[in-house]
This record gives structure tokens, sequence and C-alpha cells, in this order.
């Protein structure tokens, strides 16, 4: 241990701790707007500056190490005017049009800026131009860049796909693609953890709020939302709501007094996803294609653009089944149309997901199979709540109410795709039932689980010894995917999550200075899991209806024409 004192308070920390880790245990906040603990520590913004007797220079706290005795002081006249210096200098290089910015009240610039009360100065303000196609899902505006490195260590470090650097040099330097590629060039899988990561506005979803209302306006539109496993987790975040508060059901009574006709529950199509991929596992197994390369789950389309671009000899062993988004929007504009008795074109599709990715998988052409285009719009969960607001609802004084039939009813197996070995453990579940013809514990299969970022089991079903791997986070999937290309592993069914945590941690979520919230997210959904009665995407009586009147059976013909792809076929860019 070791004693230091910080503003004339003197406490113990361990050795290695940084002056901010040990301020903090003092109960005193030092700002900052770089900093990201093991993954962004290079000080680079100089807002955390501190004062340490016998050094003439500031030191920046997020990098620096307490030594034995030293003397902190972070409120001294030279740090208070540092910090107001630095932050007027980062604001005359940033476009500070607050009140049209998605991240207003929620940007640490900003907040930084009222705490230190600076509210005029006297640098020129000169921003960068922007040049960016905003069609495209992720949005860069190079015109509120401080420069702080995040977006560049994330991409670096954690999804290891190194789509950002620092380009130009001087005056003029910022961050751009590396290799001063332009953006469409690069092998951005839209996962979105650099949106999630970045302190102020710089990196964005693209906004499709107004699409939406617009949408709701149409008289002639019948108006449906979805929505996705994880968001039941994070939508009453930003709205002050408690997790107890933000049930799924008051989420439903939000989404229709919004305006929309019908609320269903993309867990139903995530059961779904079970029948059609845990069929196709088996049937693969038995046909002996996987005595090479396994079969890998194809539900996130981040995963679909990372393996498109960095494996591609591994493509063919994707999944065939769509993702529960797409699986949804093709039986909306097919069966339940039959059901309403009107034209597919006559409804229109919005998504609520935890994802950036979404929003692209929702454009690929080759994805629209109902003779309508399946999903017509994606929201993030920012975008979810930004709607909420917008039409002032008071979500705490809502009445809960249950999502609209069919598509409403789900099991906790569906419930679990939002998080990191959610898909593989439902998809095991329903195996066991279709090679067996008995029901498996449904707890048999939770040492799939993988917060640590990937874990291997073995699980035997019908005599037969399956190897099992899960991975989420890019990193740790681009681990994977070279032992498994290089013969050094060997399984029969991967499952894999762009985002850290899976879903529960997707590039759609609320942010949250700080903190990284999808693991705590994800038990959520596994704690609703295991209260839930119904825990078998097998035995949901809603996909029991579906086949029997509809699809007939998984993998039939009906099935593979609305609710299979073929990725080989996805365009990246348009």
């Amino acid at each position: 241990m070791v004693k230091v004192k910080i503003n004339g308070k003197e406490i113990q920390v361990p050795e290695n701790t940084t002056i901010l880790e040990a301020a903090k245990q003092a109960n005193i906040t030092i700002p900052h707007l770089c900093y990201l603990k093991n993954v962004n520590e290079i000080g680079a913004c100089r807002v955390c500056v501190v004062e340490v007797a016998g050094q003439d220079r500031l030191v920046s706290s997020c990098n620096t190490k307490v030594q034995e005795g030293m003397e902190i002081i972070t409120n001294s006249p030279k740090v208070r005017q540092a910090r107001r210096t630095n932050v007027e200098l980062i604001l005359s290089q940033h476009n500070a049009r607050c009140a049209e910015c998605v991240r207003s009240g929620n940007c640490e610039l900003q907040k930084t800026a009222n705490d230190l009360g600076v509210n005029n100065f006297d640098y020129h303000n000169k921003t960068a131009e922007n040049y960016w196609d905003k069609k495209f899902p992720l949005i860069r505006n190079d015109d509120k860049c401080i420069k702080c490195m995040r977006c560049v260590q994330v991409c670096d470090n954690i999804q290891q796909m190194h789509v950002w650097d620092v380009v130009k040099s001087g005056s003029r330097t910022t961050v751009g693609c590396t290799g001063g590629k332009k953006f469409n060039e690069t092998n951005c899988t839209v996962c979105g953890q650099c949106i999630t990561h970045c302190p102020v506005g710089a990196l964005v979803e693209r906004d499709d709020v107004q699409k939406a209302l617009d949408a709701l306006a149409d008289k002639d539109k019948i108006v449906i939302a979805s929505v996705a496993p994880a968001v039941r987790t994070s939508w009453g975040e930003k709205l002050g709501l408690t997790h107890e508060e933000a049930t799924s059901e008051r989420l439903v009574s939000a989404l229709r007094a919004v305006g929309f006709d019908y609320v269903f529950d993309t867990d139903f199509s995530a059961d779904l996803t079970i029948m059609e991929e845990g069929s196709e596992f088996l049937e693969r197994l038995k046909k002996g294609e996987l005595k090479k390369y396994p079969m890998f789950t194809s539900c996130c389309p981040g995963w679909v653009r990372f393996i498109k671009t960095e494996f591609p000899d591994l493509v063919p062993q994707l999944s065939s089944a769509k993702s529960p988004q797409q699986m949804f929007g093709a039986i909306i504009k097919s069966w339940y149309a039959q059901i309403l008795g009107v034209e597919p074109g006559k409804i229109y599709n919005v998504s609520f997901m935890p994802c950036t990715a979404k929003k692209y998988e929702c454009d690929v052409d080759c994805m629209n199979d109902s003779g309508a285009r399946d999903i017509d719009l994606v929201l993030t969960v920012r975008e979810l709540d930004r709607l909420i607001k917008a039409d002032g609802i008071d979500v705490k004084a809502l009445e809960e109410s249950d999502f609209d039939a069919p598509l409403g009813t789900a099991s906790g197996a569906g419930h679990i795709f939002g998080t990191t070995g959610g898909v593989m453990e439902a998809a095991l579940r329903t195996a066991y039932k279709l090679a067996t013809g008995e029901n498996p514990d449904p707890n048999a299969f939770h040492y799939v689980r993988a917060y640590d970022g990937i874990k291997e089991t073995e699980f035997e079903i019908a005599g037969t010894k399956l190897r099992i791997a899960v991975a989420h986070g890019l990193g740790n999937i681009r681990k994977l995917c070279e032992n498994i290309q290089s013969g050094k592993a060997h399984y029969d069914f991967v499952e894999c999550m762009a985002c850290p945590t899976g879903c529960a941690g997707g590039g759609g979520q609320p942010i949250s200075e700080g903190e990284e919230l999808g693991e705590g997210r994800g038990r959520i959904l596994l704690n609703m899991d295991r209260s839930m009665k119904l825990r078998f995407s097998h035995e949901n009586p809603s996909i029991i209806q579906c086949y029997k009147e509809y699809l007939g059976q998984p993998l039939g013909e009906k099935s593979h024409h609305l609710l299979h792809t073929d990725q080989s076929k996805w365009e990246l860019w348009k």
C-alpha cells in the first residue's frame, strides 16, 4: 500500500494506482474527457491535470501513478486555470451548437464545460468541415471531434478492426480512417462501439426518428413496432426508470401512446430462429458437413460483416438462418398480412434494436423475401428514448399492457438472445429436443455463457459429443477464427456476437459515461428466463401456430424461402 495526500487528506491506496483512481477512492472527482480505464490512458485531453508538490509542471492524473508520500492538489488556482484553458481550446475547434446535437444532456464536454463555468471564451472558433455520407448507418461529425482518441483505441484494442487513426498534422491533426482511406474502403462492421465510447457527438448513428414519425402520421399505413430482447433491459435507463419500473409491458404502453398500431416482441422470432437454426445444425451434423469447420450462428450482422471481410473462406459455415429481426419482418409481411387481410406494402415495420449494424442489415437488398421490404426502419434504443421524450410521455404513470398476439408470445430462450451465450444456449435446448424427443433441463447448457470473452465446452446429445464455443467482441472472435482456420481448435457449433457481452452491450444502447453495463443487462435477461414457465422455443404456442397455419415445418420450402439467406450475396456498401 502507498500513503498519499490529496487536498490535505491522507489516504492509502494499492501500488500502481493512478492519481485519478486514488482521488476517486477519496471521493474527489477529477474531470476527464479522453480517459477510458484499461483502454485509453494517454492523457490527450489534459483536462485531468493536477498539481504535485515539488513538481513545476502539472501532470495528467489518468496515467500518473501515485508514489509514497506524494502530495496532490486537485483544485489549486493553477489547476483550475489550466483545466479551463484546455476546455476552452477544445471548444475552439468544436461545433458547440448543443441544442441540435443528439448528445446534448449526455455529453462529457458539455458537462465538463458547465462544471468548470466555461460559458464564454476568447479563442477564435474554427471547426473542421464535414464530408460524410449521411445515408450510412454510422455518421462521423468531424466538426465535433475533440481528438480524444477513444474511438481509435476501442477499435484497435477491443474490436481490433483498426478503422480509425490520427490523420493529418499540426493544427490540422484529427481522427479519420486508417491509411487515409475513404470510409467505404474500410472493413468497418458498424458495431457502434466507437459511438458508445465517444464522449461527444462526433460519432452517432443515423437519426431515423423522423421517418418513424412520418410513418405514424400516414393514415394509410399500419405501423408495427417490434422490440428486441436486449432493449427491455436498457430502454428506461435514460428515462429515469429503475430496472423494476422499466418493464416490457410499460414499454408496450409507451409505444402505443406514441401511436403504433401493434406492438410485438422480437423474442417471438428469436424462438423462430432457434427452430430453423437448431434444425439446420442437426442436419449439417448428420450429413458430416462439420468435420473441418463448425457451423456459426448468423443473427449478428456486425459479425457477418466481419467474417465476410476478415475470414471470407469461413462464410459458407454461417447458418443460413436470418436474424430474428429479419425473420420477424418476413413473417409480418406474409403470414400476419394474411391474418389482417391487407397487402404487405400497407404495413410499415419499425424494429427497435440495441444495435447500429441492424440499420445496415435491413437495407441488404437480398433480404426482402416477402414481396415487400421486410423491415422498413430500425431505431436504436437511444432513438427509442428520443421518440418517447418527444411526445412528453410520463412513462412512470403508464399502466402496463401486454404485447399483441400472436407475435407477442416468447419463451425464456428467446429472451436470452440478448446476451453472450444466449443464442447457443437456446439452440442447444431445442436441438436436444429435436435429437432425443425429450426436453433437457433448461439450465443444462448454462456453461456456454462467456463473459470472459471466449468460452469452450462440450456437451453430449443423443450419444454425440458436441464441441461448442462462444465468443463476443471482435478481438476475441478474431482469435477464435484464427485458431479454427489454423486447425489449433475444432468445434461443431460456434456463437459469435460482435459487441462485448453481446447485444446487451450493443452499439445502439444508451451511453453511460465510464460504465460498461452490458454484463449487468445480460444478467437481467438470464434472470427473466429463469423466472418464466415457458423456456423452450419449440414449446412457444405462437411458434407452433405459425408452423401449423403457414410455414409447415422447419427447413421446409416456405421456411427456406422466407427465413433463410445467402450471406455471400450481401453487399457491404452501397
